[in-house]
């Protein structure tokens, strides 16, 4: 690090638990240990971590206030808060009902708790799956959430199945999931281990009673779940908001370039909450957004001019036993630095003529890319 910089990083807990590879926990393939990692390393380099909970931001001061009482002055603030939900949407739930009817979309005692739903429910049980509508954390992660639990359930509970509801009428990798789900689990056959019902038929969940695991869709259908799982729709952490970080949309409005927020200057916003046009929500598009916000800072404290910068995300799907299908793209800031699109000709999905061991490959990758990604990020 630079001798002249001095990095604080306040973290609320001091294990990280990733949200991807959890949906293999789940299905008992990957214990939750394993997704867990700690900021030793970052402490190794010079930077001061502070296990804490950032409660305020004072603008005028320039401070950070913590929950314990402490307060940080900062040149540039970086804010990651990670996504929270609309409980509200959905009728009949709410943040108490996730103790009986879990979203597991943030990793740890959620995940551990549909894992032993799952072991229990009976062969022969329906698990709902309801996806959230657009923008929401890692577009793919319902559609390998229901594959995964398909792939579990054709193991040990065969008389049972997955059936996802979802308010969007298409999804990232569509015809890549279709396809496993075709070779794997017998997508639309009369003994499909998975069913995926579409927003073209008002397919999304609009209600639920917890008790009796019931949900009701737009059209009015009733299903009763032996397992239910809800993912709610989305928006920026609770701190975006504490903080005035955010528009209308739920979201927080950034300038590209920098990721510098466009309601308070000095302060940068990164991750899921931001908004970032092409990008999506994703670790690994945060990842990127992340060292680009880096750089810009580094550059701004220099008095130097900010380069145009560059992202790149990319994104495996486990679907099967030694099956995986991924996607890449690259992006860019545009001429007149006002959104960042995709690169014409970069990037792209799985092909859909990869045979068996392409799948195989892909999914050794996948193992790969998780592995050198955690090191990058916590190592």
């Amino acid at each position: 690090l630079d001798s002249l910089l001095d990095i604080t990083l306040i973290e609320k807990n001091a294990i990280y638990t990733t949200c991807y590879m959890s949906n293999e926990v789940l299905i008992g393939e990957r214990t939750l240990e394993s997704l867990q990692f700690n900021y030793d390393a970052l402490k190794k380099q010079g930077i001061n971590v502070v296990i804490d909970e950032v409660t305020a931001i004072n603008y005028d001061s320039q401070l950070v206030i913590t929950k314990s009482g402490s307060s940080y002055p900062y040149d540039r603030c970086v804010v990651s808060p990670g996504v929270d939900f609309h409980y509200e949407r959905i009728a009949g739930y709410s943040e108490a009902a996730i103790e009986s009817v879990p979203h597991a979309w943030k990793a740890g005692p959620q995940t551990t708790l549909l894992r032993y739903q799952l072991q229990a429910m009976p062969n022969g049980g329906t698990v709902v799956v309801a996806a959230p509508p657009n923008p929401y954390r890692c577009p793919p992660a319902p559609y390998e959430r229901a594959s995964q639990i398909a792939y579990y359930l054709k193991q040990h509970k065969p008389n049972s199945k997955v059936i996802v509801l979802d308010p969007k009428p298409s999804f990232t990798k569509q015809a890549l999931f279709e396809q496993a789900w075709t070779e794997l689990y017998g997508y639309k056959t009369n003994n499909a281990l998975l069913e995926w019902h579409s927003g073209e038929q008002a397919s999304g969940v609009v209600a639920v009673d917890v008790a009796s695991k019931t949900v009701t869709t737009e059209f009015g259908d009733q299903i009763q779940a032996a397992v239910l799982n809800i993912i709610p729709p989305q928006k920026a952490g609770k701190l975006a908001f504490d903080a005035d970080l955010v528009d209308s949309t739920g979201w927080c409005p950034v300038n590209k370039l920098t990721f510098e927020s466009t309601r308070h200057a000095k302060v940068h916003v990164i991750g899921d909450a931001c908004m970032a046009d092409s990008l999506p929500k994703s670790g690994f598009a945060a990842n990127s957004e992340a060292k680009v916000c880096a750089a810009a800072i580094y550059a701004l404290l220099k008095g130097q001019e900010v380069e145009s910068p560059a992202f790149s995300n990319g994104c495996y799907s486990l679907v099967g036993k030694d099956y995986a299908i991924s996607v890449v793209g690259v992006y860019r800031l545009s001429d007149d630095g006002k959104i960042v699109e995709g690169i014409a000709g970069s990037g792209g999905n799985s092909s859909l003529t990869a045979t068996a061991q392409d799948r195989l490959f892909d999914a050794s990758y996948a193992y790969s890319w998780y592995n050198n990604f955690t090191k990058d990020v916590f190592q």
